[in-house]
């Protein structure tokens, strides 16, 4: 297959890539690692009239390693895979990244372009729930930041306006004795998670629950914030009896639409299933750092 007609332009500065944004509007499109956005122009599933290329844009990546952490929506996974001291502040990341595609594409893809494209099963949408991480979205006319509840609209759907980009995510420091896990299923490696799970567990003094952080992927239009369905943890040991309260009400407060690959049911099973294990993880992990 091959793309429609379009018209290139390489964005020599971010002012100018705002600049033609703005002029184009829904018709232009920004290319960064081109991992969504080339397979879907080539099956004629997006038709963009101009094509803006910001590859050439350094400023745009780098991680920022400050009291929060700051993520340039230009950066590649690998770079994120590589940089030790990014796994160690945002260890969620280190489970999570592995399992998006394969190395080929983590050397291409970008932070900004996986999560402006908002594909509900993949992986970054559902850690950036998690962690309650910040948009930076900038137009020729300003800037402004978003939640992930915000930001998120629905299958690949975003807040972001027509003449908008998203420069950088912010991402908060963990608070100490806290763990974290990141687990799917997938029909085979590197594929669309039929459902996954982003946990972070804080500890109080006594070993306890004090805070859970909950998102799963690929079970909604939406990654899905399950914070409030696992709040009964809160203030419980880690045994089974909470845990699996904690997982049917995650179960009972999604609702998957089930795909070629698996039935709803099979997705609110693993849902429960993944919960769990992730919950457990993360707990021993903050255990462990205590």
């Amino acid at each position: 297959m091959k793309p429609a007609p379009f018209k290139y332009i390489a964005a020599s500065s971010l002012d100018h890539a705002l600049s033609l944004k703005a002029e184009h509007g829904d018709e232009a499109r920004f290319l960064a690692g081109g991992q969504s956005l080339v397979p879907a122009m080539n099956f004629r599933l997006a038709r963009p009239a101009v094509v803006i290329d910001i590859n050439g844009l350094d400023d745009l990546a780098g991680i920022d390693h400050g009291p929060t952490i700051r993520v340039g929506a230009l950066t590649r996974y690998c770079a994120l895979e590589q940089d030790n001291g990014f796994l160690r502040s945002c260890p969620l990341f280190a489970d999570a990244l592995p399992h998006i595609a394969h190395p080929q594409i983590r050397n291409r893809g970008t932070i900004g372009g996986n999560l402006s494209h908002a594909d509900p099963a993949s992986e970054l949408p559902a850690v950036a729930v998690a962690m309650e991480a910040r948009m930076r979205l900038k137009s020729a006319g300003g800037e402004r930041q978003l939640a992930t509840s915000e930001f998120f609209q629905g299958s690949l759907t975003t807040d972001l306006a027509a003449d908008e980009m998203l420069v950088d995510v912010e991402f908060p420091a963990l608070p100490p004795l806290s763990g974290s896990c990141f687990m799917e299923v997938a029909r085979r490696r590197g594929d669309f998670a039929i459902a996954g799970v982003a946990a972070i567990v804080t500890l109080d003094t006594e070993g306890r629950y004090a805070k859970v952080r909950l998102a799963l992927c690929g079970v909604g239009e939406t990654p899905f914030d399950a914070s409030e369905a696992a709040a009964s943890l809160i203030g419980e040991p880690c045994t089974d009896r909470p845990i699996k309260a904690a997982a049917a009400a995650i179960q009972a407060a999604i609702e998957p639409a089930g795909n070629v690959h698996a039935s709803a049911d099979y997705q609110r099973h693993l849902a429960g299933v993944l919960a769990q294990r992730a919950i457990r993880t993360a707990y021993q992990r903050a255990a462990n750092a205590a």
